[in-house]
């Protein structure tokens, strides 16, 4: 009997131990497992630190599925819907999606902005290729309309990119025939400049037939570099063809750079978005 009452308290201390030194686990709607401490809950809000860090980042409940506490309480905080749950769940009446639609995306030419000034439409039709050919690898499940014929039906649709606020994305899906229509923007603005200045300079000597040194030339020059860099971020927004807004989120690359490159916050906001897939 004192035997069975040792195993008891063991498992007793063993149980409270684990649950002091356990983790919460936060499982957001896009699939992402955050692992920590959750240090307040609000109506609105998880206030949550990593671990090994001191940092608190705070997480809307809107982003967040569950919350498997370290004691093992499981707190449902959204539930988890498909991007056509969503649609049944949407308050804008609209009329169902015609059958050919389903698990269609197409993707629209980027805008592009230099310093908030319309930029070369060029990088505009390069974002958007640079997304389908991303998004190609990893949205199992769907299709993608390629950029060449979704450009096409845009253009005999009278859809173009000054126009296109003329249009409901409702009326762009019936256009390309899709579910889903993703709308995105590249923003580059001046950053600072790094200046470098080089110099070469070199001397002669004169002399006689005699060896004797008549004089002395010298000569150089000077070189100065000037690079400029740019502060880059992307927006993405994502809507289905009863015109609900599935996903709208802006990423600001960490660094400058001097080419202005957006690939990595693109594709920061795509692996984040409710059409990837892993």
């Amino acid at each position: 009997m004192k035997k069975l009452y040792l195993f008891l308290i063991l498992g007793i201390f063993s149980m409270n131990a684990f649950a002091q030194t356990g983790q919460d686990v936060i499982q957001k709607i896009d699939g992402e497992q955050m692992k920590g401490k959750v240090i307040k809950v609000t109506d609105s809000d998880v206030t949550f630190i990593y671990t090994g860090e001191t940092a608190e980042y705070v997480i809307k409940k809107s982003e967040i599925a569950k919350i498997v506490h370290s004691s093992g309480r499981v707190e449902t905080i959204s539930q988890v819907n498909s991007p056509a749950q969503n649609r049944q769940n949407d308050q804008v009446a609209m009329s169902a999606s015609p059958a050919d639609h389903h698990n269609k995306i197409a993707i629209l030419p980027f805008t592009y902005l230099m310093d908030n000034q319309p930029g070369a439409e060029a990088i505009g039709y390069k974002a958007q290729e640079d997304t389908y050919g991303f998004l190609s690898q990893h949205s199992a499940g769907y299709t993608i309309l390629d950029p060449r014929t979704t450009n096409a039906l845009l253009t005999k649709g009278g859809i173009t990119r000054d126009k296109m606020n003329n249009f409901t994305m409702k009326e762009i899906c019936d256009v390309l025939g899709v579910e889903y229509v993703i709308d995105g923007s590249v923003i580059q603005n001046k950053g600072y400049q790094t200046s470098s200045t080089s110099d070469y300079s070199n001397s002669k000597v004169k002399r006689d037939d005699n060896e004797k040194i008549k004089g002395v030339s010298s000569y150089g020059s000077s070189n100065s570099n000037a690079v400029q860099r740019y502060d880059v971020s992307v927006s993405l927004h994502i809507y289905m063809d009863n015109n609900a807004s599935i996903y709208n989120q802006t990423h600001k690359a960490f660094l400058s750079n001097t080419d202005g490159s957006y690939s990595n916050p693109l594709e920061y906001l795509l692996k984040r978005s409710p059409l990837y897939r892993k």
